[in-house]
């Protein structure tokens, strides 16, 4: 078999090598030929530069990358071309026989995927978090465990066939990469791909308080445990003080009110998939929230600053302001093509610092102030901040106008934060 991969990043390096491994001809394609050097090192056939539609010739498959968009040419012409065209995703899966607990979601699906790969660990299941995550599943593929956690993009999912978990996460949906799927029905539909093969043995866990995913969650065929994080639902799941899953109740730790529904959705997809109640609870214990997720780097004279770069879009944003009453918000990047106005103009917004690419967009929405870099935001936020008042880099946009990644914005607000407040010891975030 003669298989073109799209993309050279660390789906698609995973792709080709375990088609490789699998026996087949593999090919790669890159517009970046610096992407390409591993591969070339490894002696894979690479193209980069301009696309042509050449590059199909006498390929039986194309594996594509989240980093192509469905309206992309490689994509269009591979589609236009009638061969078939999967995602690195569904190519993994196709060549894994053990079971898959799948979750996508607007946000919270990395807190949940990690979350239910730990309690199933804990309670001695040979599981690993795999996906968007982190490792690829064509690298878990190449030898697989006893049971994977796949974090699913919408990216991923959009191009599956056969791909079909025994537990499907659905956390929420909102409006999300619009500038990849060009309109939110569309995103919708390709989220909605997490259970379309599922049979009527197979569970989708969903967000109980969430309209989209739980009318999204009426079609799966299989059976449907909805869980809130607000109260105790009809399927006996959710939060009423203790975190409540049939007759289990477990003490939750000192977080916000959205990571308690990430814990609780977590909860019943891991004990659906086998893990114990003690393994689930111990890892309810020691939960604390990921890296550069509504992490605090400091206190000083009363103002907090807190760290959510992996916020990029409104609603994950919205959810962070939310969680304080007075906040001095350092929001922008590069939009998605998504609506910031309601995050801007939240009630506990008391000032705003517009950033990067959609700082005039920003500035057009509310009154605001512009910086050109993060040490600059920093250094506004403090003349603005009093005592009660949170600063909170929220920024509802993706990194990459000034970034390679969220991470590293958010190392850069913690590096310029601590370097304000002139407290190096501060522990790392």
């Amino acid at each position: 078999m003669n298989i073109l991969v799209l993309g050279a990043a660390v789906s698609g390096a995973a792709a080709a090598r375990l088609a490789r491994h699998l026996g087949y001809h593999v090919e790669i394609y890159d517009r970046r030929a610096a992407a390409l050097s591993a591969l070339r090192d490894e002696a894979f056939v690479v193209h980069s530069g301009v696309w042509v539609p050449d590059h199909l010739r006498n390929k039986d498959l194309v594996v594509t990358s989240p980093g192509f968009p469905e309206h992309s040419p490689p994509i269009t012409d591979a589609l236009s071309s009638g061969i078939p065209l999967v995602s690195e995703l569904e190519f993994a899966s196709m060549h894994m026989d053990a079971p898959l607990i799948a979750v996508t979601g607007t946000n919270g699906k990395t807190t949940v995927t990690g979350l239910i790969a730990d309690m199933l660990v804990a309670s001695g299941v040979d599981a690993v978090a795999a996906g968007n995550i982190g490792t690829a599943l064509s690298t878990v593929a190449l030898d697989p465990p006893a049971l994977t956690v796949v974090e699913a993009s919408s990216f991923q999912l959009r191009f599956i066939d056969s791909f079909s978990p025994s537990v499907a996460v659905v956390v929420n949906i909102a409006p999300d990469h619009l500038d990849w799927h060009g309109t939110f029905d569309a995103y919708v539909a390709a989220k909605a791909r997490i259970f379309e093969n599922q049979g009527p043995e197979d569970v989708v866990v969903v967000d109980a308080d969430d309209a989209v995913a739980s009318d999204l969650a009426r079609q799966a065929p299989g059976r449907t445990i909805r869980v809130s994080g607000h109260r105790v639902t009809e399927d006996a799941a959710g939060f009423d003080g203790d975190i409540v899953v049939g007759d289990q109740r477990m003490p939750p730790p000192d977080v916000g009110a959205s990571f308690l529904l990430d814990l609780a959705i977590a909860s019943v997809a891991a004990l659906e998939s086998g893990a114990t109640p003690a393994g689930v609870a111990g890892v309810i214990a020691g939960f604390s929230t990921g890296p550069h997720r509504r992490r605090l780097v400091g206190e000083w004279a009363g103002v907090q600053w807190v760290d959510d770069s992996k916020a990029t879009n409104p609603h994950a944003a919205i959810a962070a302001v939310s969680s304080y009453p007075s906040v001095v918000l350092i929001a922008g990047g590069r939009n998605k093509g998504l609506d910031l106005e309601p995050l801007v103009t939240a009630p506990s917004v008391k000032a705003v610092i517009a950033l990067g690419e959609a700082a005039e967009e920003i500035m057009a929405l509310t009154p605001s102030r512009r910086a050109a870099t993060i040490d600059e935001a920093v250094a506004i936020a403090d003349e603005i901040a009093v005592a009660g008042d949170t600063v909170l880099l929220a920024p509802g946009c993706a990194s990459f106008d000034m970034f390679d990644n969220y991470a590293a914005r958010g190392d850069a607000f913690v590096t310029a934060v601590r370097s304000t407040k002139e407290d190096s010891s501060w522990p790392a975030a």
